[in-house]
């Protein structure tokens, strides 16, 4: 059993998988197919990534692949927490440009699907943050693109203060929306 909701733009949706808990911990579906097609979410996943930030306040992203490789994504924080976020780039959406996001927490236990067609990124609000997310598609550099994490027409508020993250030097050099083609 899991719960869903959509998130202030379509497609993005929030879940929180049940977690059984006893004296001796818990037990929980992280993942399950037809768990989240009943949810709505019918995205085949073929590579896992894992995460670590060993501070607060490491940005990364906002990433994206474009069309053959385009990825769906479910993000999940199985220690620590993150402030995550999608951004819509499909040209054609009334939400272009537009940023959605939420806390994923392991103390809350709720992840993201984040689908095709939105950059995404998060910043860690805890030190010793893992954070895993499925892909469905493989990681393919050469369709690889970035958003820039301060593009001013997005306005994303982050919850760190920009001038404090911590960014490798691909995000913090990422072009603006504005000069990129999406492919979406």
């Amino acid at each position: 059993m899991l719960e869903a909701r959509g998130l202030a733009i379509d497609g993005v949706i929030e879940i929180r998988p049940r977690r059984l808990s006893d004296d001796r911990g818990f037990f929980s579906e992280v993942w399950r197919e037809d768990r989240l097609a009943e949810a709505g979410i019918e995205a085949r996943f073929v590579q896992d990534n894992h995460s670590y930030s060993n501070v607060r306040g490491v940005l990364r992203g906002l990433h994206f692949q474009v069309p053959p490789a385009a990825q769906d994504k479910l993000v999940r924080v199985s220690r620590g927490a993150i402030f995550d976020v999608a951004v819509d780039i499909r040209c054609s959406s009334p939400t272009f440009g537009r940023w959605v996001g939420t806390v994923l927490s392991a103390a809350e236990w709720n992840q993201l699907f984040i689908p095709r067609g939105f950059a995404h990124g998060f910043v860690t609000l805890e030190d010793e943050t893992d954070v895993l997310y499925k892909c469905s598609a493989p990681y393919a550099p050469e369709h690889e693109r970035a958003v820039r994490f301060d593009d001013p027409v997005i306005g994303i508020d982050w919850p760190v203060p920009v001038e404090t993250v911590i960014l490798s030097d691909k995000d913090r050099s990422a072009p603006l929306l504005s000069a990129l083609t999406t492919g979406f």
